[in-house]
């Protein structure tokens, strides 16, 4: 897949580190009218499981036996669930650390699972990084997001991990016919790039602005219904091992609302399950089609007015999709995508470990 390039340049600090040229900011931007209707899902092809494993194995080849010591880690080891989206020392291979050959050799394995869009987000987060770098200096690193392989690829079970400040893509694939994604992470400072090269930027931009155009096709009783709290959070609610604070959905159910309003929450869900390859956007698609669509509901915390702190969420049975921005005067947003029954594939694993007692 052709991209934008992995080439390795100065940082202006005398630290060469990987960077692709010129990312593709406009692509980023969601066109709802693109939107693939959730009923259109189609069967998952069967050969995903085999792609992100050939492409796991091109890529450990690639490796010299150091990097490939620091990169492989135990599936059952502990780290594989201790995911986090903060600035902080992390197991596994730096995109810093790799030639421009092994680092278009991940960026590969990447588009095994990403579509266009989710590469974008991908390149995104980096982007910020260096904007933070020039900024508040060095210790801000787009070189610094690492990839962790845990087990053996197409040995189930196996996954990875792309980890890094304001990132987190957790890949498993616990048995046969089963992909999971979730945890998915992406974070966004400053949300609007206020000025520089990249001024105007908004990485997660798109959903805001679905989100608020939900908000304003409500009719006032579906409004309140939706707005949850007062004030926005100040941080997402199911950040690492608080899930349960979560509780039960809250908002106004798709149920209850017109179907343009359900549309554009459709389309705000897209933003995270349409940033997948096909095959793996349709069995999401099936996924919370088989949760009830209908049952899904939206909510909203804090101001509708823009540039204030506000927070919201689709919640259903099993999917969630959250988006903070309060920190930094409201310009700093956390966004998650999780599968509260799915994650790290837990689902499958269990019944995998049922059938199958692992040795």
């Amino acid at each position: 897949m052709p991209h934008d390039g992995w080439h390795p340049h100065g940082d202006g600090h005398g630290h060469p580190h990987h960077h692709w040229h010129d990312p593709p900011t406009r692509r980023l931007v969601l066109a709802a009218a693109t939107f693939l209707p959730f009923g259109g899902a189609s069967a998952q092809s069967a050969d995903a499981q085999q792609r992100i494993a050939d492409q796991a194995t091109r890529l450990l080849a690639l490796l010299d036996d150091r990097q490939r010591r620091q990169v492989l880690i135990a599936f059952d080891s502990a780290n594989r669930l201790d995911w986090h989206y903060i600035p902080r020392s992390r197991p596994g291979l730096s995109l810093g650390e790799m030639t421009p050959t092994q680092a278009d050799a991940a960026r590969a394995l990447f588009a095994t699972v990403l579509n266009d869009q989710g590469l974008g987000l991908l390149d995104g987060v980096r982007l910020l990084e260096g904007v933070l770098r020039e900024q508040q200096g060095s210790w801000r690193d787009p070189g610094r997001y690492y990839l962790s392989v845990f087990g053996m690829p197409g040995r189930f079970p196996w996954g990875w991990r792309f980890e890094g400040h304001h990132l987190s893509l957790n890949v498993a694939l616990p048995a046969a016919g089963h992909v999971a994604v979730t945890p998915f992470f992406v974070g966004a400072h400053p949300a609007t790039v206020r000025d520089g090269p990249n001024k105007g930027f908004r990485l997660l931009g798109g959903a805001e602005d679905l989100a608020r155009q939900i908000m304003t096709g409500l009719n006032d009783a579906q409004r309140r219904t939706a707005l949850i709290a007062n004030r926005s959070f100040g941080e997402i609610v199911a950040s690492p091992r608080r899930e349960q604070d979560l509780g039960q959905p809250r908002g106004l159910e798709l149920a209850a609302m017109d179907s343009p309003s359900r549309q554009r929450v459709e389309a705000l869900m897209e933003t995270f399950l349409g940033t997948l390859t096909p095959d793996l956007v349709a069995s999401q698609k099936r996924r919370v089609m088989e949760q009830g669509l209908e049952r899904f509901r939206f909510a909203w915390a804090g101001s509708l007015q823009p540039g204030e702190a506000y927070y919201f969420r689709v919640h259903g049975p099993a999917t969630l999709i959250e988006h903070d921005n309060t920190q930094n005067d409201a310009n700093h947003v956390h966004s998650v995508w999780r599968d509260l029954a799915a994650d790290f594939g837990h689902d499958a694993l269990a019944e995998h470990y049922r059938q199958q007692p692992h040795r």
